[in-house]
């Protein structure tokens, strides 16, 4: 029975929107789990653990604010890296999820002003919103006065931190670490990696809902192709209609776009992000089965609507 079953916990998050587009970047592209972190679910995550740091039932823990800060390329700069439309459709799952937005424009030097800008918003409102727990998603010791300042206000701080390493595709080591500085001075410090690399929690549904795939599994079911060069089928490949709706598997993804191996062999099938409903570029993983709509453009097939199979084992 929990001992504090009255008491309402206001949570306030705050994102380090450059540290948690990293994390994610990990998961989906280096993690076996190869898949995005959900906000949704994260949300539901920080919920489920104040919830038991606080003794309480999940019901009486409530997120009542959430803020997401990062530096961002004028719109025009954004289309030429091409980068434009895959970071306002991540802006879309923010706006759906109630996360309010932070920018500062992004030059060459980087990021200038954000981390100062998130520990202002953060100290000011966990005074006039009263925060009971703050979470923090950083891992910068730059935030650790914010820590010290939030605990003269009674907020209890969590900090959701990642260490994880990866070899880029340039062979060079690339490795992120939380300050353990920060850790030991917040109130509920959670090691994500850890929490997420636990063997008890493979079949935990709060932990496996962190990430946009169904299920966790050790390994990627499918075999993705390493290249979007057209694949060799065994079946022979059947020309389908004009509008005709197809099915397949994601074969490559890239940054705005990808292509899909249908099943009815022959060339894979190029597609934008733009082509999926809002949101669901977020969702898609290399082997992922989803249904397209077929035409030819003039470089070749091209899948103008593309829609993420419900039931993903299906043949």
């Amino acid at each position: 029975m929990f001992a504090n079953t009255q008491k309402l916990s206001r949570i306030g998050i705050f994102y380090d929107g450059n540290y948690f587009r990293r994390v994610s970047n990990f998961y989906s592209n280096s993690h076996p789990r190869r898949a995005r972190i959900s906000i949704e679910g994260l949300h539901n995550f920080i919920r489920a653990r104040v919830a038991r740091e606080e003794e309480t039932d999940i019901k009486f823990t409530q997120i009542v604010d959430a803020h997401y800060f990062k530096g961002r390329f004028k719109a025009r700069e954004a289309e030429e890296r091409d980068i434009l439309y895959q970071e306002r459709s991540f802006e879309d799952v923010l706006m759906y999820e109630g996360v309010t937005t932070h920018f500062l424009p992004k030059g060459r030097d980087g990021e200038k002003g954000i981390d100062v800008w998130l520990a202002l918003e953060a100290f000011e409102m966990a005074i006039y919103k009263r925060f009971d727990v703050l979470a923090l998603i950083a891992a910068d010791g730059d935030f650790l006065p914010l820590v010290r300042k939030l605990n003269t206000l009674g907020t209890r701080v969590m900090v959701l931190g990642w260490d994880f390493s990866f070899t880029d595709n340039n062979g060079i080591l690339r490795e992120t670490r939380t300050s353990q500085m920060l850790l030991n001075e917040v109130t509920y410090p959670v090691r994500m990696d850890e929490v997420i690399d636990d063997p008890a929690h493979e079949n935990n549904p709060i932990v496996n809902a962190l990430f946009h795939r169904p299920e966790y599994r050790p390994a990627p079911v499918f075999s993705p192709a390493p290249t979007p060069a057209p694949v060799v089928s065994a079946m022979p490949a059947v020309q389908p209609e004009i509008g005709a709706i197809q099915h397949g598997r994601i074969a490559n993804l890239k940054e705005t776009y990808g292509f899909i191996t249908p099943d009815t062999g022959g060339d894979n099938i190029f597609f934008p992000f733009s082509s999926l409903p809002p949101g669901d570029a977020q969702k898609l993983r290399q082997g992922m089965r989803v249904s397209f709509e077929y035409t030819m453009g003039d470089r070749g097939p091209i899948a103008p609507k593309v829609w993420i199979l419900v039931n993903q084992d299906a043949v």
